[in-house]
């Protein structure tokens, strides 16, 4: 072209992290998941949930390791379990006798591992184990029910997330991305065309070079002061025009391929701008965040305890914490029915509102309009009686 510029389309690759809106969208899941607050808990008999006081909540309380906040821990988990369908913990731990003499397990950090070739292996009793190489050169092999392994897209594969051979299948998502990648650069190229050269001035003479530099200054000035849209010329001056017709993409196309590629991460445009309302947060929560809530206390959960300590009622639950993205009507809400059943603290109460706490905010209150229905026949007979 004149301006030197070479309309031709650079290829996207195989790597869909290169796309802005993939990593919009698993950024905008990696962020949420990062609010959790896991908890070690027991559940007795009675169903009654107590927080233990455990090496593990001291872990998950500020730092799982000497590098990472809770958060910071979350978000590269969620990071890591997006780029490769699968994410390896290896928890560290001392071994510890009790005031009984029994063992067990102090654990003193947890670790998200990165290793870019996984290989499971078996020994004669049947034991998987699970040898991880990562790019220093190192490799290490362990037992795999000392690791914690989340996956995505479970299926094909025995033990790994991901395509049959435990690697991310991402060809359906790379086509649409490679469209929109070359309809982003067309549309790049068409603003470029616009203000390219738009017309040459031929100079039907022999000039020297400091006339053309002349006649060009005339020019322009001609150009600049020229109101009617006419421009007049002399016999030694010829102008032709550069017809420049750059056809732009229309936006339901940019928006349908946006879409599909929202779609494959659940993730919907009011989620990734933060315009959203509380429904539909609630289908984003459901839709595309429950499911790894839900995998990642049960993965922890059947790693970090034994079968006799889940058959006690451990476990690590990760808590939705804040409901800060709820409206202030449906927050009220919450504290209505919440504090008339007795399941709120007045701290509590105050802290979905976004207010500091009281002293003496620790008093749960609850409305005297409601009656444990195994003594609603009591209460009635003595109510008549008294009536």
């Amino acid at each position: 072209m004149l301006n030197g510029y070479l309309p031709i389309f650079s290829q996207f690759g195989e790597d869909i992290f290169a796309s802005d809106v993939v990593q919009a969208c698993i950024d905008v899941i990696a962020t949420e998941i990062s609010k959790l607050r896991p908890k070690h808990i027991r559940t007795d008999n009675n169903d009654v949930q107590t927080i233990v006081n455990s090496s593990i909540n001291r872990l998950f309380k500020f730092s799982p390791n000497e590098l990472m906040t809770t958060r910071d821990f979350l978000e590269k988990t969620i990071w890591l379990l997006f780029l490769n369908l699968n994410v390896f913990i290896y928890p560290t731990y001392d071994i510890v006798k009790d005031s009984s003499g029994r063992k067990r397990k102090e654990y003193t950090g947890f670790y998200p591992l990165n290793p870019y070739q996984v290989e499971f292996m078996q020994d004669n009793s049947g034991k998987l184990f699970v040898k991880f190489f990562f790019r220093n050169g190192s490799n290490y092999t362990l037992a795999y029910s000392d690791v914690i392994h989340l996956r995505k897209k479970f299926s094909v594969n025995d033990v790994m997330g991901g395509g049959i051979n435990g690697q991310p299948d991402n060809d359906a998502l790379l086509k649409v991305l490679q469209i929109n990648d070359n309809l982003l650069q067309g549309l790049e190229k068409t603003i470029k065309s616009s203000m390219t050269v738009r017309g040459i001035l031929k100079m039907n003479t022999m000039m020297k070079e400091e006339g053309l530099d002349e006649e060009r200054k005339k020019f322009e000035e001609k150009m600049k002061n020229n109101e009617s849209g006419i421009l007049p010329m002399d016999m030694k001056g010829e102008y032709h025009d550069i017809k420049i017709d750059p056809k732009l993409v229309d936006k339901d196309t940019l928006d349908f391929l946006d879409s599909k590629i929202l779609k494959n991460y659940g993730v919907s445009l009011p989620i990734i701008s933060g315009e959203f309302t509380d429904d539909q947060y609630q289908a984003f929560y459901e839709r595309t965040l429950e499911s790894i809530v839900i995998g990642l206390g049960q993965s922890f959960s059947k790693c970090l305890f034994t079968n006799r300590e889940l058959d006690f009622g451990n476990e690590i639950v990760f808590y939705q914490k804040d409901m800060m993205y709820l409206s202030m009507k449906n927050k009220l809400e919450i504290i209505k029915i919440g504090g008339e059943q007795g399941i709120f603290t007045d701290n509590e109460k105050l802290k979905i509102l976004g207010y500091s706490p009281i002293e003496g905010g620790e008093r749960r209150t609850q409305s005297l309009n409601y009656i444990n229905r195994d003594i609603i026949d009591e209460y009635q007979v003595k109510r008549g009686k008294m009536e």
